[in-house]
């Protein structure tokens, strides 16, 4: 694991960050021969779940779907 010391960490945190995102390897931060912190790549990101199809199985059909909803009794346009 590479180290490296609080004084020039503090001079160049950009570039040791982005030198962890792209090697994907830790550095250790130091003060005075002590470690201090360990700067680590994130963990790689949770692909999401598909949305096609995730509401399968999930409706019921409770009566007839292609018969109208109401009566002709109802309609005030037949009167």
């Amino acid at each position: 694991m590479e180290q490296i010391a609080i004084s020039k960490f503090k001079a160049t945190c950009l570039a040791v960050l982005d030198q962890v995102r792209k090697t994907g390897r830790p550095v250790l931060v130091t003060r005075f021969g002590l470690p201090v912190a360990e700067v680590m790549p994130p963990p790689p990101p949770e692909k999401p779940a598909r949305w096609l199809g995730v509401m399968a199985g999930t409706g019921r059909i409770k009566e007839d779907i292609v018969a109208p909803a109401s009566g002709e009794q109802d309609w005030e346009v037949l009167r």
